[in-house]
């Protein structure tokens, strides 16, 4: 992942990042009216944006924001479904990464932009304290 000082927007027509997480919306994962649960999406990308982060810190790490989370389309039963994670900036402690997740309709050729925002993650120890993340020439092409 490369390091950013701006902002990914999100709006191309490419995910911007690496791919963390591919499933399918089930079912199993929609409400009472056959949506897909908005929780369930914000999990998948929680999940893959929390691997990205361990793999950038080499340590354990813990969800402590999320912030401009955006909603641009639904997600049908049947979509694949791609998290992305590029990182936005990494701090003492802390590392922030734009999470975006994708869907390929049946119906579709290209990728959808469905949710985009950030997620900010802190390095712990043993103790779940947190703990200062040790950069490296690699951390910042994890």
């Amino acid at each position: 992942m490369t390091e950013s000082t701006t902002r990914p927007t999100g709006l191309g027509t490419e995910p911007i990042g690496d791919l963390t997480i591919r499933t399918v919306a089930m079912p199993a994962d929609t409400n009472a009216n056959g949506d897909i649960f908005g929780g369930w999406l914000l999990s998948q990308m929680d999940l893959g944006g929390g691997m990205a982060a361990a793999k950038i810190a080499r340590t354990r790490t813990v969800t402590v924001a999320i912030e401009a989370m955006t909603f641009r389309k639904p997600v049908h039963v049947g979509d694949v479904v791609s998290v992305h994670a590029n990182l936005v900036r990494m701090g003492r402690t802390s590392l922030t990464l734009h999470i975006e997740a994708w869907v390929l309709r049946r119906s579709e050729n290209a990728p959808i932009l469905v949710t985009e925002g950030n997620f900010t993650f802190v390095s712990i120890d043993e103790q779940g304290r947190p703990q200062v993340i040790k950069r490296t020439d690699e951390t910042l092409q994890a």
